[in-house]
């Protein structure tokens, strides 16, 4: 028994060997193919640097094209999707950025309006412009309330109808538009269909291109099968690496890399030449590396600047970097889905990498110099073939051929620092398109990259003036007098992501920049503040007195029902309000929002508690938290006597947010919210998270009314006092 066990675990071994014998010696690591050693240089304890040989790179190239055509057949590969007609222009879709809807180049919240025209000629400007778009309605707000991913996207200005002339004024322009799905979101409110049916129908109804699955190593069938019995068949896109096997549904993927010096051969493009992959790497302040490995690999870019409302912008210099590298691709994409693509040409000189890309007798190489320093010079060996005449597309000149004391046939051309080279080889004239090209690349190249700035701009941050109002010199009804005092307000934003980067949370106006956590002494003058947030009682006095209706009504007091607030709920915080609204309830009444440290010193007073009634959580002195998939509402502001604070401020925490400060820069708004709220979706970390402690704050990006309004945000006023 004991031997045939042991021949049996010998036997699987062996066998499990055999298995991966029949691989390649270059096996994929994730995303990427790894490159010849000798690619590579080494110390002198590592026998120094060998060059390769044109035996290295044959044996590599044969090597990861054995692996290729093996992995082809066992994944039962069939390319058909890239045939379709509707999803062509994902392989031609280089570059594209992941737009924030709350960024102010897109929508102007004064007028009322989307301004895609605006938000694209500033791209065209900075960086040469856009193939497609993601639009992205959903976190990092998403979870506040019970709306989910798809209740985010109807919610936006204008509704559906109003989306569906952004896309149509996006597809005026040439670009493609992506909306995200989140399978984490199973902790909002339940949709009606299954999420194959509500995606596929929803994106019908909008018109839309495509679907990032966020998150996700690659997006299910199911889901490419849906749209398709629609009619309306959509580009599915998944964050991570899908499996091989879903390569032939998933036409595009983010492309999640790691740099070294020699650039790796992407998988995905390498099974699937006509597979788009746009780089991810949204963090990083300088981009040379996701340009050069898009660059060499022939795909695209993630090119991403507002990160959750936190600006990591394009310099100068990766901006102009970004319009020439895009101007070639799009001129030679067709060359850029080659099934004989022959990655790591060999070139004459080190750390310059080369793809060639043949088609119809026709060659492209796409260069990178990945050196610190320029390269001048011989860089290339080509075939002496009769006729056949060589152009320099970076350049926009003409080359010719040079024998070299070897005998060798060479070009040489210029490569400056970490910059970029292309090559166009033709037996006969260049096409228009071509000597369009060249033209627009001599003009384009005329400066160095080094030329332009590669400083990161920090965009400056205000403060919303909250104007003052007349002094009281008695506590009106329901508000309570906070006295003059020196106070250190601390808080820290709660962002899930970014970490202490500069440009993250916001910057008060006594600080440089924006930041998570802030600390500064002040001194408070005396004012009065609602001992309870404003309740749908005295919001319906204000409505039936002053006739208030918002111009962008939609999700206005959405748990009312004709002009009316549910029974029973007469002495509950009043929901579903925006800032706008919550200023104009408070200029009628004669009194303003509060200033966020004043809100926190009447909630904390001057010991530095951490909750208005102490030190430690009580949850006795809050809601109980509704972590169901529906909302029940906030509870009535007084059932709660233990969350009073020492000034006897009451419901300051976990009933519902109650906005204070509005932040803004060029790109973002943004509403600071504090107290928390009773409702907690489950699920996922992505959700909103919540700032019980009175040191926290919670930072709403703000896009417009409809959008901003939600079922777990109210409001209190102030009023100066003498």
């Amino acid at each position: 028994m004991k031997i045939r066990l042991l021949l049996s675990l010998i036997s699987c071994s062996f066998f499990a060997f055999l298995a991966l014998a029949q691989d390649s010696k270059f096996r994929p690591n994730n995303q990427q193919i790894p490159v010849p050693d000798c690619l590579s240089i080494k110390g002198l304890l590592d026998s120094g640097y060998k060059p390769c040989t044109a035996e290295d790179q044959q044996l590599w190239l044969k090597d990861i094209t054995h692996w290729r055509d093996e992995r082809r057949i066992r994944i039962g590969y069939n390319g058909s999707r890239y045939e379709m007609p509707e999803l062509a222009w994902t392989q031609s879709s280089f570059m594209q950025p992941q737009m924030m809807v709350q960024d102010r180049f897109f929508y102007d919240r004064v007028a009322g309006k989307y301004t895609v025209d605006h938000y694209l000629d500033d791209l065209q400007k900075r960086y040469g412009g856009i193939d497609a778009v993601l639009i992205w309605p959903t976190y990092p707000n998403m979870g506040i309330d019970n709306r989910n991913q798809h209740d985010m996207i109807r919610c936006m200005p204008g509704g559906v109808a109003g989306l569906r002339q952004v896309i149509a004024d996006f597809h005026k322009r040439g670009v493609r538009v992506l909306f995200p799905m989140m399978m984490w979101d199973q902790g909002t409110r339940q949709a009606a269909k299954p999420w194959t049916e509500e995606i596929a129908e929803l994106m019908k109804e909008l018109g839309a291109d495509g679907i990032n699955g966020d998150t996700q190593d690659g997006v299910p069938l199911a889901f490419s099968l849906a749209a398709d019995k629609t009619g309306h068949p959509l580009a599915f896109e998944p964050e991570g690496g899908p499996s091989d096997e879903a390569l032939a549904w998933n036409v595009m993927t983010w492309g999640q890399y790691q740099y070294p010096f020699t650039p790796l051969v992407d998988r995905y493009k390498w099974l699937e030449p006509r597979h788009m992959v746009n780089i991810s790497d949204r963090w990083n302040r300088n981009k040379t590396n996701n340009l050069q490995f898009a660059f060499f690999n022939g795909i695209g870019w993630e090119s991403w600047e507002n990160i959750w409302g936190i600006w990591n912008g394009i310099t100068p210099r990766d901006g102009e970097a970004t319009r020439r590298v895009a101007s070639l691709e799009r001129a030679i994409a067709e060359y850029l889905v080659s099934r004989d693509w022959e990655p790591m040409y060999p070139m004459l000189r080190y750390g310059v990498f080369a793809s060639r890309w043949p088609l119809n007798g026709r060659t492209v190489w796409t260069i990178v110099n990945r050196n610190e320093y320029d390269v001048d010079g011989p860089q290339m060996e080509v075939p002496a073939t009769a006729g056949m005449r060589y152009f320099d597309l970076y350049g926009g000149t003409e080359l010719q051929v040079q024998k070299d004391p070897t005998g060798r046939s060479v070009l040489s051309f210029s490569m400056e620092i970490n910059g970029f080279g292309a090559i166009f080889a033709t037996n006969s004239e260049p096409d228009p398109k071509i000597q369009k090209l060249m033209s627009d690349m001599k003009r384009l190249t005329a400066k160095p990259l080094v030329s332009f700035s590669n400083e990161r701009e920090v965009l400056k941050q205000e403060i919303v003036p909250i104007p003052a109002t007349s002094l009281g010199s008695t506590a009106p009804s329901g508000m309570i007098l906070i006295p003059e005092a020196d106070f250190l307000f601390k808080v820290g934003g709660i962002e899930i992501e970014g970490s202490n980067d500069i440009g993250v949370d916001v910057r008060y106006p006594w600080e440089v920049a924006p930041s998570r956590f802030h600390e500064h002494p002040m001194h408070i003058k005396s004012f009065y503040i609602d001992k309870y947030p404003v309740t749908n009682a005295e919001f319906k006095r204000f409505l039936d007195t002053a006739h208030y209706h918002p111009k962008d009504d939609l999700n206005f007091l959405l748990d009312w029902k004709d002009g009316a607030f549910p029974s029973g709920w007469d002495n509950r915080p009043v929901t579903w309000v925006s800032i706008e609204d919550a200023r104009t309830y408070a200029d009628w009444a004669g009194k303003r929002l509060p200033h966020e440290w004043e809100w926190q010193y009447a909630a904390q007073g001057a010991d530095g508690r951490i909750y208005p009634w102490g030190n430690q959580w009580d949850p006795t002195a809050v809601p109980e938290p509704d972590k169901n998939r529906t909302m029940r509402g906030p509870d009535p502001v007084d059932a709660h006597p233990k969350g009073a604070s020492a000034f006897g401020v009451m419901d300051l925490v976990g009933n519902v947010w109650q906005w204070t400060e509005e932040f803004t820069d060029e790109h973002t708004r943004s509403g600071i919210l504090r107290g928390g709220s009773y409702y907690q979706p489950q699920g996922s970390i992505w959700y909103f998270p919540q700032a019980y402690k009175l040191i926290e704050h919670g930072k709403l990006l703000m896009m417009s009314p409809s959008m901003d309004r939600s079922g777990a945000v109210g409001f209190r006023v102030v009023q100066d006092a003498r």
